[in-house]
């Protein structure tokens, strides 16, 4: 297994069907888009490959807030479905740990959807805290 930046739009086809296990809402084309228009506002993905596949992919950005100092924020991440419990996804997360700590990040966090208590448990096995609870208004344009 080795981790890889994605470096160019170009290679969004490589890791899209991984991701769109996650966001079935999108079609390739209205993913490979959106992508896009997220990486000219500093998204990035990273995607851990086998000698044949895609095993995970995580999207995520580093920032900066006061209440968390330079941080990364892990948007999206999916283990492709054939390959979970492989160990995969761990690797991941290992990686984020070590370049978090390589570009001066203080903080790795990310979110997960109340009902999605097998992702709960991985987290809680690569030691990531319950730290808040995440509120939001989701129908201001309706």
């Amino acid at each position: 297994m080795q981790v890889h930046l994605l470096k160019s739009d170009s290679e969004i086809d490589l890791v899209a069907d991984v991701i769109l296990q996650l966001r079935p809402q999108f079609n390739l084309e209205s993913l490979k888009l959106q992508i896009a228009k997220q990486r000219n506002l500093g998204y990035q993905l990273a995607y851990v490959k086998s000698d044949r596949d895609i095993l995970c992919v995580a999207g995520f950005v580093v920032g900066e807030k006061l209440a968390w100092g330079k941080h990364i924020y892990i948007d999206d991440l999916v283990t492709n479905e054939a390959n979970r419990s492989t160990g995969a996804g761990a690797f991941l997360i290992d990686w984020f740990k070590d370049y978090a700590k390589e570009i001066g990040c203080q903080q790795l966090h990310l979110d997960s959807g109340i009902q999605k208590f097998p992702a709960h448990r991985f987290y809680l096995r690569e030691r990531f805290n319950i730290a808040s609870h995440h509120f939001s208004i989701t129908d201001i344009c309706d």
